[in-house]
């Protein structure tokens, strides 16, 4: 009995390593969550602007699928790292595009929409399956973060992508509630507009994975 517990905490040990969290830990783990939040806090204020008579429950769907992919992605990256690190390099060469593609696609279609017809804010709410896509867009670059964290063990990169999470939902939810008060404002215009930013912050990503920044 004693050598089969022997033989299972090992891989345990190997897998939790040694825990290093710390102030230092947590400060860093919240810096990364602001940094990767602003994407999606664009995306989550051009939704507000769209969707102007939102509820709290959609508010906090649309922060919670962001703060989810956000927190995701990392985690990913980080077992990627652990697991197949040269097919990830491979891969993360086609995040720009990918990126480009998706949040050009709904942000177009927003526009399309938004100058096709004067719509009602409820009408042009939305898709659950368009924000998924809003979500895998604004977070597939995060998927970078693997790299940065990969010194990390299992449970505390799965610690900082907590963090990430919920700093991610906080500024969402902001972001939401901003975007409802400037669609206010803009009125019919603000589908167009939101529909803007999405291809803006579209085209930011690509030209940030392009140049490396």
């Amino acid at each position: 009995m004693t050598t089969l517990r022997k033989y299972a905490i090992i891989p345990l040990a190997i897998f939790l390593g040694e825990n290093k969290m710390g102030i230092e830990f947590f400060i860093v783990s919240i810096m990364f969550g602001i940094g990767l939040a602003m994407d999606a806090f664009s995306v989550a204020l051009a939704n507000g602007m769209n969707e102007k008579r939102m509820k709290i429950g959609r508010m906090c769907t649309i922060a919670g699928v962001f703060s989810f992919f956000q927190a995701a992605m990392p985690l990913i990256g980080w077992v990627a790292v652990h697991t197949i690190l040269e097919y990830f390099h491979g891969f993360s060469k086609f995040i720009p595009y990918i990126a480009l593609a998706l949040l050009s696609y709904i942000g177009g279609k927003m526009i399309y929409e938004g100058l096709k017809k004067d719509c009602d804010c409820e009408d042009c709410s939305v898709g659950f399956g368009a924000l998924i896509v809003q979500g895998i867009a604004t977070s597939i670059d995060a998927l970078s973060v693997g790299l940065d964290i990969g010194e990390y063990n299992f449970y505390e990169a799965l610690i900082c992508c907590i963090v990430i999470a919920i700093v991610t939902f906080i500024v969402c939810m902001f972001g939401v509630w901003t975007g409802k008060k400037f669609g206010n404002m803009l009125s019919n215009k603000a589908t167009v507009f939101g529909g803007a930013i999405l291809v803006c912050i579209g085209v930011y990503i690509f030209i940030k994975g392009i140049l490396g920044i």
